[in-house]
């Protein structure tokens, strides 16, 4: 097993994953699924870090999330006029 099949999903896993073999397909089901830090690299294949995809399986990214704060965008706000 070499290093990066150790780090990241096989081409295989990811289209038994989500069903597709279309990566743009893929990665709409992997982000549907919870796995946002899925992407596609520029050979136009789906990347998933194994350890990411466990992580979400696992359901440790999903408590995560409900930890986050909101962004504070007050400054983007306009002011009314008095």
């Amino acid at each position: 097993m070499s290093a990066a099949s150790e780090i990241l999903l096989s081409d295989a896993d990811v289209e038994a994953l989500t069903g597709y073999s279309i990566a743009t397909k893929q990665l709409q089901v992997l982000h549907r699924r919870g796995f946002h830090r899925a992407y596609i690299n520029r050979r136009g294949q789906v990347v998933l870090e194994r350890s990411h995809y466990e992580s979400v399986s696992r359901g440790e990214a999903a408590a995560q999330a409900g930890q986050l704060k909101a962004a504070n965008l007050t400054m983007f706000r306009q002011k009314r006029a008095a």
